[in-house]
């Protein structure tokens, strides 16, 4: 019996000391994988952090190209549709001065809506392209890269954000010819001498606006990038393999321009750009001070009526606010549109992540 009960106490302690290694394994492997995921998930907070910081700088390189290409946007505008000769002219009192107004009223109209349609799709343009742009350059950077191939290449960037020629050139030419021939067509044969308040002026910019998106032979995203083969493939310059890669970006980018979420930004950025341009023009429209009638509300878009004549030198300046290098409420209030912030923040995402972990 003792020799018995001696078995049982030595089988006890060789079961309490397994346990007790067992338990202390498992605490040691417990500790081991707590500690994995701690540092794994310090890693992907870290590069979290790392990717939202340089969203948020490429959304700041965003906002100043478009401030630094606005100059020449105007200057494209005004070459193409140049009031100031014809200002010059009637200065000098020819005898044909009705015909010059007639044209005046024409260019003069036709040049600020040009300014807000190209303001708008330069400011939505730019923020697909650089948001691209700045997805590869993440990628192209980021710790453990598999590969040593850029994505995005110093020559390449520049051969693919040289593509915004197009909106300036060809682009610009066709959205005036079109703008023109609605603006011919709502006011070719309204007197100068018509009067209209702030709410009839208001209400012809959206009928020329709807000829305009009506009419148009193609989507609006024409205007932005030329959807030509051939085009895309000249733009590139060749078949090097900085070409193919430039070639690869323009089709990425007319994929995003002819995507539904693009039709919707640019609208909204177009519904805010022409109602600002409404708000610049309510100041010429204000009562004088001591009148009677109404300074705001519903009332007051009807209160103070203008001359068409009188009417026309301000729809001609408004170009200078339209298309200000220096932030104006117009460009800022486009820049700093939520559905444009989260646009861009769709793009950078799509391309900053990772080809396997989009499968």
């Amino acid at each position: 019996n003792v020799w018995f009960c001696n078995q049982i106490n030595v089988i006890h302690r060789r079961c309490l000391y397994a346990t007790v290694a067992s338990v202390y394994l498992l605490g040691k492997y417990a500790q081991i994988k707590f500690r994995e995921i701690q540092e794994r998930e310090a890693t992907e907070y870290i590069a979290q952090a790392r990717r939202q910081f340089h969203f948020e700088s490429n959304q700041r390189t965003c906002n100043m190209t478009v401030l630094s290409m606005l100059p020449a946007l105007k200057e494209a505008i005004v070459t193409q549709l140049n009031s100031e000769s014809l200002t010059t002219l009637l200065k000098s009192k020819p005898a044909n001065k009705l015909e010059i107004w007639e044209d005046l009223k024409i260019i003069s109209f036709t040049r600020t809506i040009v300014a807000v349609y190209s303001t708008c799709m330069l400011v939505v343009l730019l923020r697909v392209q650089l948001n691209i742009i700045g997805g590869y350059l993440y990628l192209d950077n980021s710790v453990g890269k598999s590969t040593t191939t850029l994505l995005a290449p110093p020559d390449v960037q520049q051969q693919y954000l040289s593509s915004i020629q197009h909106l300036l050139g060809d682009g610009l030419t066709e959205l005036i010819t079109v703008v023109k021939k609605a603006v011919q067509s709502s006011l070719g044969s309204v007197s100068l001498k018509e009067t209209w308040s702030l709410l009839e002026l208001e209400q012809q910019l959206n009928w020329i606006r709807a000829e305009v998106e009506a009419s148009s032979r193609r989507s609006l995203s024409w205007y932005l990038l030329a959807d030509d083969e051939n085009v895309l493939a000249d733009q590139a310059c060749g078949l090097t393999d900085n070409d193919i890669m430039t070639i690869k970006l323009l089709n990425e980018t007319r994929d995003m321009l002819d995507s539904p979420d693009f039709t919707t930004v640019l609208k909204a950025c177009l519904n805010r750009g022409f109602s600002r341009l409404c708000d610049n023009l309510a100041e010429f429209f204000r009562p004088p001070p001591g009148d009677s009638a109404p300074s705001c509300g519903p009332d007051s878009l009807s209160a103070v009526s203008l001359p068409l004549a009188k009417i026309i030198p301000i729809i001609n300046g408004q170009i200078n606010t339209i298309c200000s290098e220096t932030p104006s409420h117009f460009v800022q209030e486009l820049l700093m549109n939520d559905q444009v912030k989260e646009f861009a923040a769709n793009v950078y995402e799509t391309f900053s992540t990772p080809q396997e972990l989009q499968k």
